[in-house]
């Protein structure tokens, strides 16, 4: 039976010349105190930066607002989780017994932070155009997709531009709460819509995606009262 690791690093089409980073990477800090939460934040931004030089390269005409939009189509944790799937991630990452008995092997944060993980292992293991091309590699067919020429506008965008198309004051937002640990908070956004009667509430993991869901809340509000 083959290895696992050494399936993935098939999948991967890049084989380490240091196994121990690619283990490092496949293990959650809930299974080890040595683990890969730093590789995940080298990997965040190996990601923005890589992704931001393909979307360049390849868009030519396209304005810095619409690149930025298009980079956050492709680097999010859907899509990198969508790639974590594909590479069976899930069967792989080492987890403590709890974070492995609750899902954690099919929860979209475990399997997209794997991703970036491993992004930055390799950059680690052999420098950035090999990160690069394994960057192309996992999300190069997203970069490309003709979607992405006409990237759909987020929810916030949305309903600022609705605000100022109707003549009425820009939405407010506020966080009114923030729970939970440092590295694993939840904030709790209000969102205040002239139009709207009652104030619009979201929650995320950030603030800014706490924001976007009290947006597409107030949207969808708007739209079905009419307001």
């Amino acid at each position: 039976m083959t290895d696992p690791l050494a399936r993935l690093q098939q999948k991967l089409n890049y084989h380490f010349t240091d196994l121990a980073l690619a283990r490092l990477a496949l293990t959650h800090r809930s299974a080890s105190r040595n683990n890969n939460e730093r590789l995940e934040f080298l990997g965040d931004a190996l990601l923005d930066f890589i992704v931001a030089e393909l979307l360049f390269q390849h868009y030519p005409d396209a304005s810095e607002g619409e690149l930025s939009r298009q980079r956050a189509a492709v680097v999010n944790k859907t899509a990198l989780a969508r790639v974590g799937s594909e590479l069976d991630l899930g069967a792989m990452v080492q987890l403590g017994t709890g974070e492995a008995k609750s899902g954690g092997r099919q929860r979209q944060s475990i399997l997209a932070d794997t991703v970036e993980a491993l992004i930055a292992a390799v950059y680690l293991d052999a420098g950035l155009d090999p990160c690069a091309d394994l960057v192309e590699h996992l999300l190069g067919e997203l970069v490309r997709s003709p979607g992405l020429a006409e990237p759909e506008k987020d929810a916030k965008t949305q309903l600022q531009e609705l605000m100022q198309s109707r003549g009425l004051a820009l939405p407010q937002y506020q966080v009114v709460d923030t729970t939970g640990e440092a590295h694993d908070q939840t904030f709790y956004v209000e969102c205040l819509v002239k139009p709207l009667a009652e104030v619009v509430k979201g929650k995320g993991n950030s603030k800014r995606s706490a924001e976007q869901r009290a947006a597409s809340a107030a949207l969808a509000l708007l739209q079905e009262t009419g307001a």
